[in-house]
């Protein structure tokens, strides 16, 4: 059964790992710039778009990150605000992405001096608009930055918890893990937990598994952003499996950063077989000039997953959401016998949905 990017595009899926300042598109940046009188250091199109998808040139998390520079420089108006986000929703809804959650951090579209709720409220809408269109859920997911005071990440998940059940789903620390650690924001988690909200962190993306330690143990994180070198401590493997916490990888993105040295190496693969909740996500659709389709049909190539193991890959996105039970039960079981429906028109003689569960 010969699996192709085509089939793939027509199964529902999940984004978990999109960040909405990582995810314009490249004509998007060019008129933002030119409609608010915002210095690019081209106005041509082809080479802005080059400079825009450097991801696949770059080898290190610093230099990847040094990119955003370029797409936040065009989201600091409510109106670019609601473009990018109605447009992230259109894309991802063009791949038949059933369930998207973006996340970023408002305190970086300030400099015009828009209030943390105007941001939020510009960027849910943006996305409620474009994925309502479609029939695509979508949700928000705040970020605290690491290399912040965490007094900044404190007010952030203070917003969070403003906007919960108002679609913001959840709070994330996101920034470079390396001399900044996660407990040293560990008021803004217990803030998030105590008003019982979801949260996620970037760990184990570019330094050991001590970050996604105390991810899980100062910050209560109930997923973990990448989590790509867990593999070096095999005891806390054991335990995020055993406590089934939801990985969100995202392979080209590790690629580019260096968080891995090339597919094979990247530890998705053995995570899954191991029975890990792995889930795939585009982490940057414009830097990584990637697609959750893109994102799935690596895995399977580099890991020559069957359709059965393609249909868990993508279940364990929509078990993972941050979606309310009674919603994620009837979407599981609406978004099984979808992809039971399409692999069964695909390969109609080979494949068994009888040897598939969720």
């Amino acid at each position: 059964m010969r699996i192709t990017e085509r089939i793939i595009r027509r199964l529902p899926k999940t984004d978990l790992h999109c960040h909405l300042d990582g995810c314009l598109r490249p004509r998007t940046v060019l008129e933002l710039a030119q409609e608010h009188g915002v210095k690019l250091p081209t106005r041509d199109l082809a080479r802005l778009t080059r400079m825009l998808k450097a991801g696949r040139s770059t080898r290190s998390l610093k230099d990847y990150l040094g990119i955003f520079d370029l797409t936040l420089s065009v989201m600091q108006e409510r109106e670019a605000l609601y473009r990018v986000a109605y447009e992230l929703a259109e894309d991802a809804a063009a791949e038949n992405v059933c369930h998207l959650e973006v996340r970023y951090s408002p305190i970086l579209h300030r400099k015009k001096k828009l209030v943390f709720e105007e941001i939020v409220d510009t960027v849910i809408a943006g996305l409620r608009d474009g994925g309502s269109k479609y029939g695509m859920t979508t949700g928000v997911i705040i970020c605290g930055i690491r290399s912040m005071d965490p007094r900044y990440s404190l007010a952030l998940a203070e917003l969070a918890v403003a906007y919960k059940s108002r679609g913001v789903l959840a709070f994330d620390l996101a920034g470079q893990e390396k001399d900044y650690p996660a407990k040293a924001h560990r008021a803004a988690f217990e803030l998030i937990l105590k008003n019982n909200v979801n949260s996620t962190v970037h760990a184990g993306e570019a330094f050991g598994p001590a970050s996604i330690g105390q991810a899980l143990h100062y910050c209560g994180a109930h997923r973990i952003g990448h989590g790509t070198l867990l593999r070096d401590d095999q005891d806390l493997l054991q335990y995020v499996n055993d406590h089934r916490v939801p990985l969100e990888m995202c392979l080209s993105s590790n690629l580019q950063t260096g968080a891995v040295r090339n597919i094979r190496e990247h530890p998705l693969g053995a995570y899954f077989r191991q029975g890990l909740r792995v889930t795939v996500n585009t982490d940057n659709r414009l830097m990584s000039d990637t697609t959750v389709t893109d994102e799935i049909l690596l895995a399977a190539r580099a890991f020559r997953l069957s359709p059965y193991e393609i249909k868990r890959l993508i279940i364990n996105g929509f078990k993972s959401s941050f979606l309310p039970y009674a919603v994620k039960a009837r979407r599981l079981r609406e978004v099984n016998l979808e992809i039971d429906r399409i692999f069964m028109e695909e390969f109609p003689e080979d494949y068994d949905r009888r040897l598939t569960s969720y």
